[in-house]
């Protein structure tokens, strides 16, 4: 596979304004701030998803999990067109505090990501958003904008992305709450497969042009998750609990069934060909990622039943 190499753009002053905050806060501090990507991050994702989903109420849970989904596909669907480097990558001055993969060099550009926009300020504007207009408490709605505003600092404190990089993951994040929210309010309830097939085909539209390995991700994560919602209302049918204890139990074995699953379908494969970084490396990756979200979405609540009353 040819080396990955990126692209090199920046306005002078977002460097600049990167090594006073770096310089004012320091390694200490940069590495208090680091906390707050946390919040915008994969985990914290699926443990909301999975509380709003299958504890607290599971037509808001779809509600802000179709909307993430989009968020999801859109970022390296960006990311692909633009491929624009990290800015440590390009600068000495600029500390990377909080790199993507540890387990591979910090240069390696496969393994840490592309910059261009920022995926963690697209999840927060998405998830705390979303959370805001839910909820349309004016604490509610400052705290989340506070949230909102320090996972992006985060971004930028850390080195790994370009104040530009967090603005335009914001405008992302909010887009995708608005469109989704307009085309709900087009499309009858009963047509919302047709909305999700949508969005799903034309996400396929990156096989033709992207090559990093989030893309595939995010494709099997678009199909299964979009697929598993319709299944639910179909076949399912499962009931939401405000039992503490029976929530947490869903929580943990829903995490389980897709870490063990998710394991378990790479077993046919050898390692060197999942990480090669092929096109068909990259379908295998969405197929198991689509199997994986399906069965820990769309299946795996029939389990419910036995605590449903």
């Amino acid at each position: 596979m040819e080396a990955l190499t990126g692209n090199t753009f920046y306005f002078d002053i977002e460097v600049k304004l990167m090594e006073w905050i770096q310089s004012t806060l320091g390694p200490t501090g940069a590495g208090i701030v680091s906390s707050f990507s946390a919040l915008g991050e994969e985990f914290f994702l699926i443990l909301l998803l999975a509380f709003t989903y299958w504890c607290y109420d599971k037509k808001v849970g779809e509600r802000i999990g179709s909307v993430l989904i989009l968020g999801t596909i859109i970022n390296p669907l960006i990311k692909n067109i633009f491929w624009r480097r990290r800015p440590y990558f390009d600068h000495e001055t600029i500390e990377c505090y909080r790199p993507l993969d540890k387990k591979h060099d910090l240069y390696d550009i496969a393994a840490q990501g592309l910059s261009f926009p920022s995926g963690h300020s697209t999840n927060a504007a998405i998830a705390f958003g979303f959370i805001a207009l839910e909820v349309k408490k004016r604490w509610v709605t400052i705290l989340c904008c506070c949230i909102i505003f320090l996972v992006g600092f985060s971004r930028v404190a850390v080195g790994v992305h370009y104040p530009t990089d967090v603005l335009f993951g914001w405008i992302s994040g909010f887009f995708c709450i608005w469109l989704l929210a307009f085309l709900r309010n087009k499309v009858p309830e009963e047509k919302t497969w047709l909305l999700y097939l949508v969005i799903f085909l034309l996400s396929c539209l990156g096989l033709f042009y992207c090559k990093t390995t989030d893309y595939f991700t995010c494709l099997g994560l678009v199909g299964g998750i979009y697929g598993a919602f319709e299944f639910e209302k179909r076949f399912v049918h499962f009931k939401n609990t405000k039992n503490p204890l029976i929530c947490i139990m869903r929580i943990f074995c829903g995490v389980a069934v897709y870490l063990i699953l998710n394991a378990v379908l790479k077993l046919p494969f050898n390692k060197d060909f999942l990480e090669s970084g092929t096109l068909l490396a990259g379908v295998v990756r969405s197929i198991r990622y689509l199997i994986v979200s399906f069965v820990t979405v769309g299946v795996y609540p029939f389990s419910f039943r036995l605590t449903d009353k």
